[in-house]
């Protein structure tokens, strides 16, 4: 990154930064006004939570009490350095353990120091002969050919600074010794980088990095949306609770299981074409379009997407009358004993020029996504009415998915590269 950028306005410089990564990402950020001010994690961990997803509590909320993500996420691939066929020593956990220990003690655990877990794939626990720890992914619809994420392990980084995940990532990587004035180590002697994906949530981010593929060039992306199809999600009564999507049982009890896709987004009906009714139909329910229910992104709506039974109970009935489901309404069938069965921890993208949306769930089992995303599919109603198998089937024509990759997040005593079979 070179002096050109000087011009560029802070929050869309930072942004680029993380996309791009690396020490010279990292230096650009420095340059332009160093790390920020951010208070030191504790030196006695113990009273740190038991879980590594417990992310909740530690994140600000808005006037509805419903948790703001962190602006700036890095997703980390790693793959065991080891041989194909070895699994790992005491030695290599131990040095794992010391570099996540470092950075609990470098930052605070917030949105405003940092957030993180690691999760370890199907192919990792393949390792140890234990096949059936975790399920594999798959494509989840007919009309899907996602590349399939196999690497070992995967480290989701969060936090309001793009310096701060930038700096992390550099040390976990082997290239940075201190941060924030506590002396870290990396990684790199048990793990090697596979692949990272990078994003962004949070009014006005989206707007501002709007000049990519996949979305209109009239800028259409509102100003005070905190994602790219222009509302927001993640409302408090429509996400799982932090207690829903942990492991009750087994040698990983309090842990959970993370999903992650790669989504590519496609925009330029949904905008360029689409009526804001329309938009509002499709993603939330037709009910809400015809009552003007939603203002602006949706803050209006407060702590919950309002998915009542004139929405939920109807689904059939609009697909056959109305031509037309939302995909709130249709996900929102999926809840068990009145619960989702899903947390949603996702972010926006412009990871190779390109919109996208890097879709984070945290969930007790794989099968409770698949259930989900089972009912977001809306497979009984295309072929019984005018809805199409994607055509005004919620937003499913909007995207692609691209990646899918399946990880256990254990809890944090035994977050660095476990054993199945202890």
């Amino acid at each position: 990154m070179s002096d050109s950028t000087r011009g560029i306005p802070r929050r869309e410089f930072m942004k680029a930064a993380v996309a791009i990564g690396g020490s010279a990402a990292l230096s650009a950020c420095l340059d332009r006004g160093g790390m920020p001010d951010v208070k030191q994690g504790p030196d006695d961990l113990s009273g740190l939570p038991k879980r590594q997803h417990a992310w909740n509590r530690f994140l600000a909320t808005d006037d509805h009490d419903n948790d703001v993500a962190a602006r700036h996420q890095v997703l980390l691939f790693l793959n065991y350095a080891g041989a194909d066929d070895a699994t790992p020593s005491q030695a290599e956990r131990e040095t794992v353990e010391s570099a996540f220990r470092s950075l609990e003690r470098a930052y605070q655990r917030s949105h405003d120091g940092l957030l993180f877990s690691v999760g370890y794939s199907p192919s990792y626990f393949a390792r140890f002969g234990a096949v059936d720890v975790l399920p594999k992914p798959k494509a989840l619809a007919s009309f899907e050919d996602p590349e399939l994420d196999e690497q070992d392990a995967i480290v989701h980084l969060a936090s309001d600074h793009a310096e701060l995940v930038l700096a992390v990532e550099e040390a976990l990587l082997g290239d940075r010794e201190e941060l924030n004035g506590v002396s870290v180590t990396g990684l790199s002697d048990v793990f090697e980088k596979s692949n990272r994906r990078t994003g962004f949530v949070g009014d006005g981010l989206p707007a501002e990095h709007q000049d990519v593929s996949g979305i209109p060039d009239s800028k259409p992306v509102p100003e005070e949306s905190p994602l790219y199809m222009g509302f927001k999600s993640g409302f408090r009564k429509n996400q799982a609770s932090e207690d829903r999507v942990t492991i009750r049982d087994g040698p990983f009890a309090g842990g959970t299981t993370q999903h992650v896709s790669k989504i590519s987004l496609h925009l330029d009906q949904w905008y360029e074409q689409d009526s804001r009714d329309q938009r509002v139909a499709k993603m939330f329910c037709p009910v809400h379009a015809e009552e003007g229910r939603v203002e602006g992104a949706g803050d209006n709506l407060g702590d919950s997407s309002g998915m009542d039974d004139d929405c939920i109970g109807q689904v059939k009935e609009h697909a056959r009358k109305r031509g037309m489901v939302g995909h709130s309404q249709k996900s929102a069938s999926a809840r068990k004993d009145d619960s989702p069965l899903i947390l949603r921890r996702d972010f926006d993208s412009t990871d190779g020029g390109e919109a996208g949306l890097h879709f984070v769930a945290v969930q007790r089992t794989i099968s409770n996504f698949e259930d989900t995303r089972k009912a977001m599919n809306g497979d009984d109603l295309a072929g019984n009415s005018s809805v199409g198998q994607r055509v005004n089937n919620g937003i499913l024509q909007y995207m692609t998915v691209e990646c899918r990759g399946n990880f256990l997040v254990p809890p944090r005593s035994l977050r660095s590269l476990p054993d199945p079979n202890r």
